[in-house]
Formats: C-alpha cells, sequence, structure tokens
C-alpha cells in the first residue's frame, strides 16, 4: 500500500473515532436531559386576597422527575422571598381595605404526577384598613403558614380571624363562588411537552379567611398562584452545544479527507 493512501485511511479512521466520540458526548447530553434531575425555572407567585393581590417573583433549580410528561417535581426551599413587597389599592369598592403588603419566603416544595402537592409559605400578610399600608388605622394579619400546604391557624386581637389552607393543584380552586384555575403544557401545548424547556406549570390553592369585621368583609375570598416556566440550563447548552460543534468539525474533516 503507497504511503499517501495509507495517510488517508488513516484520516478517516481518526475522523470516524472523533465522530463516535462525539456522537457518544451528545448522547450522553440527551440521556441526562432526558432523565431531566434539574431544571431551571423563571416563576411567580401571588396572594389575590378579595380579588387584590401582591406579587412576587422566583427561581431556581428544580429536581424533575420524567422528561417530557412532568412526573414529579421538587422546588427548593426560598426560591420565593419577599421582604414589605407592598400593593396600594384605591379602588372604591375594595375600602375598608387600602392596601396589603406581604413577607413571607417558600419552604420547600413537592409535587406529583404534576397534580399538585404541598409548598408552604412561610410568613403573612398584612392587609391594611382605611388607609395606606404606612398609615393604616388598623391591620389583619394574616398568617401564610398554612397556604400551600393545608390546616388552619387562628389570629386573636381587635379582629379575629382564622386562615384555612389547602395544598397547591393544577386542577380548580374555589372558595364560594369564586375560582382560579391552574394548568400544565409544554412548547408544543400539550401537558406531555411540560418538562421541556419553554413547558409552564401554574398552580393555584385556595386560601378561607373568616373574620370578626361584620357584614360583606367577614370572609374574605382569597388564593394563591404560581406560574413556573422551565427554561434551559446553562451548562446543558454549552455541553449541548460543544457536541454539535464536534459533529460539524468530523463532518468537515471527512469532506477534506
Amino acid at each position: 500500500m503507497r504511503a499517501a493512501e495509507r495517510t488517508r485511511l488513516s484520516r478517516i479512521s481518526r475522523g470516524r473515532s472523533a465522530g463516535a466520540a462525539a456522537l457518544g458526548a451528545l448522547a450522553l447530553v440527551v440521556a441526562t436531559t432526558a432523565h431531566a434531575a434539574p431544571l431551571a425555572f423563571q416563576a411567580s407567585l401571588s396572594i389575590v386576597i378579595a380579588s387584590y393581590g401582591v406579587g412576587f417573583s422566583g427561581e431556581g433549580i428544580a429536581d424533575v422527575d420524567g422528561y417530557g410528561h412532568l412526573g414529579s417535581l421538587s422546588i427548593p426551599a426560598g426560591a420565593f422571598d419577599v421582604v414589605g413587597t407592598t400593593v396600594t389599592i384605591t379602588t372604591p369598592a375594595a375600602f375598608p381595605i387600602q392596601g396589603i403588603q406581604a413577607t413571607a419566603a417558600n419552604g420547600a416544595g413537592f409535587f406529583a404526577n404534576p397534580g399538585g402537592g404541598v409548598m408552604p409559605l412561610l410568613g403573612s400578610a398584612r392587609v391594611c384598613l382605611f388607609a395606606t399600608c404606612g398609615e393604616a388605622v388598623a391591620n389583619l394579619s394574616v398568617p401564610l403558614d398554612v397556604v400551600g400546604q393545608g390546616g388552619s391557624a387562628t389570629v386573636t386581637g381587635p379582629v379575629n380571624l382564622t386562615v384555612i389552607g389547602a395544598p397547591w393543584t393544577v386542577g380548580t380552586a374555589q372558595v364560594g363562588t369564586a375560582t382560579e384555575m391552574g394548568f400544565a403544557r409544554g412548547p408544543e401545548g400539550q401537558t406531555s411537552s411540560t418538562a421541556h424547556a419553554s413547558g409552564v406549570l401554574q398552580l393555584v390553592t385556595p386560601i378561607f379567611i373568616s373574620t370578626s369585621i361584620p357584614a360583606d368583609n367577614a370572609v374574605l375570598r382569597a388564593f394563591g398562584v404560581m406560574t413556573l416556566h422551565f427554561v434551559p440550563e446553562p451548562t446543558t447548552l454549552l455541553l449541548f452545544g460543544g457536541g454539535l460543534a464536534g459533529i460539524a468539525g468530523v463532518a468537515r474533516r471527512s469532506r477534506r479527507a
């Protein structure tokens, strides 16, 4: 065999080996993603009391079981964390409520199937009465610890109140005749692709608040609404891009050979 022919065959062999390695790396990335242990998310969470809400944002890395169809989801504690976030309410129909102020952080959450699950909110919401929160004549301090997990909490004082919470759901949360809807959908609009990047999961939870205030404000209808948007992790994108770049490089070398 002539030297030139041996050189050409050696290049082809090296190209095939490099191509196999690049494909192997890409397969590892895809396989790792397919079992989807970590999935980054950006999220919003709102506490809506008597149709008026205070919202805050969060982000983190969720542990996901399943790829495409969302089997289960774990959210770390502290993904949401706010101190004194305030909304001023000027609508006459809301009187005597003039504002809502929240200080809260989430505990660890776990959701299955992904029909729903438990994620407590640790903190409180202050309902400011007869004036804005900075000048309120009176306040209702609403404990949030039962929100998103269930149970009841009672506060006694000038105004007594009881808060009853429940787990989160992607279905319908109802308090009296008021409802909030959850959903799960992926980038293709199907629940089977929720766990893909660009998938969206919305969970809702009912909050029943009864007070010793007479007349129409004795019962406050409230809800928690949490929306998570899944996004690609930077490391996964880099690995995936590196695998594609390796394959492209092998293809160029093969054409030159």
